[in-house]
């Protein structure tokens, strides 16, 4: 509880207690007050409790001239007053110093959880850091982040926050990244490594090569989305906003018909209608829609950031929770995005390990990814590339590369165009998987074939699982690969439709078209696109949701995207789609229930049968309610 919430607390027990000693101290001479002039009793007891009342009520009465003056006359400040003062009026002390008592006891539970709502999110904001180390003359010195410069060596103890995005040029540690992704487990770093602010250094000492001022660094572009999410509404807080502008003046409106009709058209007490009236106001009062709504789409966010998942406002949370289709990228999205062999088939006569090293010796001149996997694959099983063997290397454009080793021999490793320009049949075994086949052969014959593929995520079947259970009716796979692979990938993890072989323009205009056929079909339709946040910056931005999958220090994923994953698990889009959808649940049924009370006591107010005391309940009671049920969404587990 911080101070100005212990300072509420405090005036409510004072203002309790005064109510209640007055309340006594009136009952205990009541006999000696009976002398007294009626009017002489009212300005005493008027006085008396104006004391209590004002402790709590000071501040609700202040706001409600404020907004008078400003022209926002109809709000639940201007209700609460109404409401009391006109108590006062017709003696209704204890009532009215009551009502301003329980009213602020709901505004301080409302402070709390908005308060522990906002604590969700903003424990990111720990990651700020307060200063870098500069050594100067063997000496640290601590800076503001803001004054150190790109190139800099800036130097990061054990237990500090790494203030700005580097590369290590000395020392290695254990890292926490959990403030950034979520995950529990440190992370190993050591120089030549890029590092991330946000992080801290679990133990030794890092020196880190400044490479991008505080302002652009990952922390900073952090601590900017999440400080800015509560400015992007969904729909469903847009229209209480608008509700309650209406609502307010049309109640404030009926209580005045229900103070003046009945009298003048039944003759009864002027007194009891405008009693009657004030109860009206007080059950009236909006405050469990206004607060609430808010307060479990902030819970929402809150919950998200604590599974490392940043949304940018409550209508992206919204939108994703009434997301029909999804469509994914699929290399670093679904996929690793690194290959790795995954078979190695090879002719009688001829030991895997021997085609193996034919195909690691030719590719050895090599930087692409296929041939990288398969030097990995040759050194993994503890072979050992002898460069002094080969007499010459020669690559043949679009086709593979012919080796010529020391004695003469001369071996092939290529596609397919590359075995029929040699003359070569291959094999009749087929690939048994999917991905990029690289055949091996001599002169005279196919030695065999190593297939290099980039490897499905672990949980990337399972995301797609749960997303289907869901409610996801359809799930889209875009990828330039070719169709052999996009469609095996596809069949392994059970998606709905795929295109493949799509160069990057055309992702686009393909999304353009998913997005077009669904809104035909429904205008509201919402229709997510999931990236890894490097080559998607487009298609993020054009889908009604677009998700950044490991996006983590990616500068595109997080200006682009509308939801940041910081680590790149796909089951955690089914975690934000849970939280979304639990999130609209709560929300409906804080509306329904928040209704539905007040409805039904406004009717019992009119005609007697609810009193104060029960306005008092119909207005806090459902208040506290309501928040207290807006706020399981901080207590959300998958």
């Amino acid at each position: 509880m911080n101070r100005k919430q212990k300072r509420t607390l405090r005036n409510i027990i004072i203002s309790i207690v005064l109510m209640i000693a007055v309340s006594i101290v009136f009952k205990l001479t009541e006999d000696k007050l009976s002398d007294l002039p009626s009017y002489a009793i009212r300005l005493i007891k008027t006085a008396a409790y104006l004391v209590p009342y004002l402790i709590v009520g000071l501040k609700v009465l202040k706001k409600a001239g404020k907004n008078i003056l400003n022209g926002h006359v109809f709000d639940e400040n201007f209700l609460m007053t109404l409401a009391t003062i006109g108590a006062f009026a017709l003696g209704e002390y204890t009532e009215a110093a009551a009502v301003m008592i329980f009213y602020q006891i709901g505004e301080l539970f409302e402070n709390i959880a908005v308060n522990k709502s906002r604590t969700a999110i903003t424990s990111l904001v720990k990651l700020r850091p307060d200063y870098a180390n500069i050594e100067k003359d063997g000496e640290l010195e601590k800076v503001d982040p803001y004054d150190v410069k790109v190139d800099d060596i800036i130097v990061v103890l054990a237990g500090e926050k790494i203030p700005l995005d580097g590369v290590i040029v000395e020392g290695e540690s254990y890292v926490n990244t959990s403030a950034l992704t979520g995950e529990s487990v440190p992370r190993r770093v050591a120089a030549g490594e890029e590092i991330l602010s946000g992080c801290i250094n679990e133990q030794g000492i890092l020196k880190i090569k400044v490479t991008k001022e505080f302002g652009e660094s990952t922390v900073a572009k952090i601590l900017d989305m999440v400080e800015n999410a509560s400015a992007r509404k969904s729909k469903q807080e847009s229209f209480i906003t608008r509700f309650a502008k209406y609502y307010t003046p049309i109640v404030v409106f009926a209580a005045v018909v229900v103070a003046f009709l009945p009298p003048v058209i039944l003759g009864q007490s002027l007194t009891m209608w405008i009693g009657r009236a004030l109860i009206f106001l007080v059950i009236s009062c909006p405050c469990a829609l206004v607060i609430s709504v808010p307060l479990s789409f902030f819970g929402g966010i809150g919950a998200a950031s604590n599974y490392g998942i940043l949304v940018k406002g409550s209508n992206y949370l919204e939108a994703v929770a009434n997301a029909d289709t999804i469509v994914f990228d699929k290399t670093g999205t679904l996929t690793k995005g690194v290959f790795a062999v995954n078979e190695i088939v090879s002719c009688e006569g001829v030991k895997e390990d021997e085609l193996l090293s034919f195909a690691a010796h030719a590719e050895c001149y090599s930087n692409h990814p296929i041939a990288i996997s398969i030097k990995e694959e040759f050194e993994k099983r503890g072979g050992v590339i002898d460069k002094e063997k080969i007499k010459n290397s020669k690559e043949i454009a679009g086709k593979g590369i012919e080796l010529t080793l020391i004695g003469g021999n001369i071996v092939y490793a290529g596609n397919l165009k590359l075995l029929s320009d040699m003359g070569i049949k291959p094999m009749d075994k087929k690939p048994d998987g999917y991905g990029t086949v690289v055949y091996v052969a001599d002169k005279e014959k196919c030695l065999g074939f190593i297939t290099i593929s980039d490897m499905v995520k672990a949980d990337s079947k399972t995301a797609i699982e749960r997303l289907k259970a869901q409610g996801i009716s359809h799930t889209v796979m875009l990828t330039g690969d070719r169709t052999e692979t996009a469609e095996a990938v596809s069949r392994e993890l059970g998606l709905d439709k795929v295109y493949s072989e799509l160069l990057p323009a055309d992702k686009l205009v393909k999304l353009e078209g998913i997005i077009k056929d669904e809104k035909s079909n429904n205008e509201d339709a919402k229709v997510v696109f999931v990236g890894d946040g490097i080559n998607d910056a487009p298609s993020l931005i054009r889908a009604d949701v677009g998700i950044a999958m490991g996006a983590l220090g990616q500068d595109a994923a997080i200006e682009a995207a509308d939801i940041v994953l910081m680590d790149d698990n796909p089951k955690k889009i089914a975690t934000v789609n849970s939280i979304g959808k639990k999130t609209l649940r709560i929300v409906k049924e804080n509306i329904i229930f928040a209704l539905g009370v007040k409805l039904l006591a406004m009717v019992l107010g009119v005609f007697g049968i609810a009193g104060m005391w029960f306005a008092v309940f119909a207005d806090v009671g459902v208040s506290v309610i309501a928040i207290l049920n807006s706020m399981r969404m901080l207590r959300f587990h998958e």
